[in-house]
């Protein structure tokens, strides 16, 4: 089955952002005196919003500072984003290809809206998404599916016609309950069996493997 339109995600599935986040975050919990991770750990503390991330990152007995803590990574982060942030390898033709295609394309993050809008115009700003939304205060996260459904109901593209690329558990059972075509980034930051027990229909191992279910 080909499908009318494609939903990304952004982190992890377009752009590599992990080690700015995990500078941003290290950073933060160096103001306070507490212990900070390797990089690569943040693999499994990105990807369900900020305050899941500073819970993540937080030792077991500091949790109350979660909040106060975001403030300072946000500002960090906001200034340090690009630092080695890059578009994954095979993204830009994957979206070269798509722009020759009479389908319907977004992307839909966990991030802050700002922050979203920021990293897709300044990585992919020659290409036009039909539409981009990160989190609104008071807004869904994934894997709260109101998100994409009003993705789709915005651009008037029924769910079953939707294809949902992302990199993670979050974004794959969004996806199902969204009622959209899961598909697994294996480029990302998260496992083959992670996003298989999530309920993804489809593994990818590069970005333009996509093509073949558009």
């Amino acid at each position: 089955m080909t499908h009318q339109a494609v939903l990304f995600d952004l982190d992890g599935t377009l752009a590599n952002t992990l080690d700015d986040l995990a500078d941003a975050m290290n950073w933060t919990l160096a103001q306070f005196a507490l212990p900070t991770h390797p990089p690569d750990s943040y693999r499994h503390k990105v990807g369900d919003g900020v305050l899941a991330l500073a819970r993540r990152s937080l030792p077991a007995d500091r949790q109350e500072l979660a909040e106060r803590i975001i403030p300072f990574m946000r500002q960090r982060y906001g200034e340090h984003m690009f630092d080695t942030t890059r578009l994954y390898e095979g993204v830009p033709e994957l979206l070269d290809a798509l722009a020759d295609r009479p389908v319907r394309t977004a992307v839909l993050s966990n991030k802050p809206h700002e922050a979203t809008v920021h990293v897709v115009r300044t990585l992919m700003g020659r290409w036009s998404f039909d539409a981009v939304r990160g989190v609104t205060d008071g807004g869904p996260i994934k894997p709260d599916p109101a998100g994409a459904l009003a993705l789709a109901a915005e651009l008037d593209v029924p769910p079953a016609q939707w294809l949902y690329l992302g990199d993670t558990n979050t974004d794959i059972r969004t996806a199902v309950a969204a009622g959209m075509f899961p598909v697994g980034a294996l480029w990302g930051f998260r496992d083959a069996a992670e996003l298989t027990e999530a309920g993804a229909r489809a593994l990818i191992a590069r970005p333009t493997d996509l093509l073949a279910l558009v």
